[in-house]
């Protein structure tokens, strides 16, 4: 998968880019990025300029985050609660779907917000053991994604947890603590568990796979490897039953007409093999997911269903009559 916020092939497009642009960067890349991740999005010479006016923090080891994430922990002291969610999440250094506009915190139940404090945070009531915090102020990396399990959505949950598991955390240990939730709580955990994978590259795979992983009786795996005798290729998301390839696809910048040619020649070798390939944009998986999922289950209709029902599913063809030019 190439990356999300890389520019097309040319240089020129990039001029005009601001410090602002370095903001946005972050973010798509899940709150959190490395140096050489955000050097492939921006320009090197606007990423000093955002740190030194406080757009973007770098925080050790030329990881870059977003000021949020600083300010979670001084938002959490003032209420007297625990970093928590999304924002404990970037504090482990895992990668989330979208950063929060205000840190989560997770208060005692029952425990009253002073009108001070209001509106600072996203606010969760939840009761911590202090072997689920870390320092005593933000919760224990299991504690993190079980928090998420729970409370976010499925995409935004699998893209921390597949972070996670990136990230060398056990799935053992989640699943562990996960025991002594109720049924209906253990569930949710569960079942992000079981999709989670270390393999999956970013949160723009992970989102992508949560939507595919919606449409009934499929089975999708990330970073697949398709093996030939004469053809390899490893591909974003597939289903192997179905030979259907989903691709996170955009534009790179570095590597121009060399990494265009070898993508040409990757799906026209999947699709000469039988298989269907179907390329989504960073956009269109983030924003437009509804659509994204009906193209994937009319895409796995037509595979299971492949001549009766052909023509309903793509539509009935309007042939317009000729219009000649008018010169």
């Amino acid at each position: 998968m190439q990356h999300p916020l890389a520019s097309p092939t040319r240089a020129t497009p990039r001029r005009g880019l601001t410090a602002t642009d370095v903001v946005s960067a972050v973010q798509a890349l899940g709150g959190t990025c490395s140096w050489r991740e955000l050097r492939r999005a921006v320009p090197w010479r606007l990423i000093g300029p955002a740190v030194t006016s406080g757009l973007v923090v770098r925080s050790s080891h030329g990881v870059y985050t977003l000021p949020t994430t600083d300010e979670a922990r001084v938002v959490a002291a003032r209420m007297t609660g625990a970093v928590s969610h999304r924002s404990a999440a970037l504090h482990w250094g895992w990668k989330v779907k979208a950063s929060p506009d205000l840190p989560d915190v997770t208060v005692p139940t029952g425990r009253k917000v002073r009108p001070s404090v209001a509106g600072l945070s996203t606010v969760h009531r939840r009761d911590c053991a202090d072997a689920e915090l870390e320092d005593g102020w933000v919760t224990s990396r299991e504690r993190t994604i079980i928090d998420c399990c729970r409370d976010l959505p499925f995409d935004e949950a699998l893209s921390v947890f597949d972070s996670a598991l990136r990230g060398g955390l056990r799935r053992s240990s989640v699943t562990a603590a996960a025991g002594s939730l109720g049924p209906r709580h253990r569930a949710k955990v569960m079942a992000v568990a079981r999709a989670a994978s270390g393999r999956a590259d970013n949160p723009f795979e992970s989102v992508l796979r949560a939507i595919a992983l919606g449409v009934p009786d499929t089975t999708w795996e990330p970073q697949h490897r398709i093996r030939y005798d004469d053809f390899s290729a490893k591909v974003d998301v597939a289903c192997e039953k179905l030979q259907i390839v989903l691709e996170a696809d955009s534009f790179e910048f570095h590597g121009r007409r060399a990494a265009l040619n070898r993508d040409c020649e990757r799906y026209d070798e999947l699709v000469a093999r039988g298989w269907l390939v179907l390329r989504f944009s960073w956009e269109q998986v983030m924003f437009r997911p509804e659509w994204v999922a009906g193209v994937i289950t009319r895409a796995v209709h037509l595979r299971r269903r492949p001549s009766a029902d052909d023509a309903a599913l793509q539509g009935r063809m309007t042939h317009l009559p000729a219009v000649e030019a008018v010169a």
